[in-house]
């Protein structure tokens, strides 16, 4: 009989809190829902479980300790005051990049302080001589790190490399990456279908579940991918393959015909089903990469 009359009264008090919600109540209801989504999946991606962990604990203590334990109870406030801080500066990779992606959605008011459009002949060009260059480094097994910015600018790594301002080709592309030229070891960064800049220094991914295969020059494109919405482009020293990495993806053991679609694919965005001028239908990404499944037996560096 207690039973019954316990869920009674929780349903009825569980309705009249559903009757009286108004619409703000609703929207403050999906906004930290959405936020605590987005903490889950930061805590999945990354490793800050056990950061997490212990900050549980620490409440933990806090609430033990609240009368019984007056000293324990004063410093685990004065942690707490200087937690937030902590935890700011520990979490500033995922915050600004959280920041940027909020920055380049697509809401209207926002759009006004978009770029204006890039001149379409002109990436074109520039997607065509670094084809023909990859195309060469790989034969050639000569290490390349190419970053094609997009709408979130890299002028933090262009500030550590040697700064240029060319139209892209494959004979630049191939000096700079000699591999007794000065600026070899960096990355070269291509803005609006321009090298601006050389010898570039990029974050490495902090990724932990990387194939240990991957060396430096993939870590630091990954890592460039994952921090920005560049598309970043890289031949192998060790094998000569070609892989391109975008959103902290790495494609690997592309074709320069691969190579050449995907760049289009990701510079100019285009509709999965639209058509060449010579009638034939446009292949996407994923049925690109089914075409180039060839395993490497050396590691990459």
């Amino acid at each position: 009989m207690e039973i019954t009359e316990l869920l009674t009264t929780v349903i009825h008090r569980l309705t009249n809190f559903i009757f009286s919600l108004q619409l703000w109540d609703v929207l403050d209801i999906l906004v930290i829902a959405y936020l605590i989504y987005r903490l889950l999946l930061l805590v999945r991606k990354t490793n800050t479980s056990r950061l997490l962990k212990g900050v549980l604990v620490v409440i933990v203590l806090m609430w033990l300790s609240a009368e019984r334990m007056l000293a324990l109870s004063f410093v685990l406030e004065r942690i707490v005051e200087w937690g937030v801080l902590a935890l700011i500066i520990l979490f500033q990779p995922e915050i600004r990049r959280g920041l940027e992606q909020l920055g380049s959605s697509q809401i209207p008011f926002l759009q006004i302080f978009a770029k204006p459009q890039v001149d379409r002949q002109t990436v074109e060009d520039a997607i065509a001589q670094t084809v023909s260059a990859c195309g060469d480094m790989s034969k050639s097994r000569t290490g390349a790190l190419i970053v094609f910015e997009r709408k979130n600018q890299l002028d933090e790594m262009l500030r550590s490399g040697t700064k240029l301002d060319a139209e892209v080709s494959s004979e630049l592309l191939k000096n700079i990456f000699f591999v007794k030229a000065p600026m070899h070891d960096g990355a070269v960064i291509v803005r609006e279908g321009r090298v601006l800049g050389a010898g570039c220094m990029l974050p490495l991914s902090r990724n932990v579940n990387l194939s240990r295969d991957l060396g430096m020059r993939h870590r630091a494109g990954i890592g460039m991918s994952e921090n920005s919405d560049a598309v970043v482009v890289l031949v192998s020293e060790e094998t000569g393959s070609i892989s391109v990495a975008v959103g902290g993806m790495l494609k690997r053991h592309l074709m320069t015909e691969t190579l050449e679609q995907l760049l289009r694919n990701e510079l100019l965005p285009q509709q999965p089903e639209e058509e060449d001028p010579d009638g034939k239908k446009r292949m996407n990404w994923k049925g690109l990469l089914g075409m180039d499944k060839k395993e490497g037996e050396k590691k990459d560096e």
